[in-house]
């Protein structure tokens, strides 16, 4: 069973820009999301090289100097945006886990969460 979490309207998202989130209420952001015009990928906020490392170097700096990378700040890997595939660091050829998003009608984003 899953069910739709909201995260925020998609104007409070800049174009070219990520931002994390904390979705369950763990007290950290658990997940980010990178927009790229309407595009909008997200990614659990876990290194898969060291598995529970929060990615982001500072609150919501998930992204390369000129936006084209996800980048754990602990390894230095590099991820590819659309697939989250690592293409350079310590986890090559593994990727982040995919958290699918929804964007509804008033473009307010939901997070589409697995319920245990």
């Amino acid at each position: 069973m899953s069910r739709g979490v909201f995260l925020c309207r998609l104007d409070e998202l800049p174009d070219g820009q990520s931002r994390g989130f904390d979705p369950l209420g763990a007290g950290r952001d658990t997940l980010l999301v990178v927009r790229q015009g309407r595009d909008l990928h997200a990614w659990r906020d876990d290194c898969p090289h060291q598995p529970g490392t929060a990615m982001a170097w500072r609150k919501d700096a998930y992204l390369n100097r000129d936006g084209s990378r996800i980048v754990c700040h602990a390894h230095g890997a590099r991820f590819d945006i659309a697939t989250g595939l690592c293409t350079l660091g310590p986890c090559l050829g593994q990727a982040l886990t995919h958290v699918p998003l929804q964007l509804d009608s008033a473009d307010h984003v939901y997070a589409i969460l697995e319920e245990e």
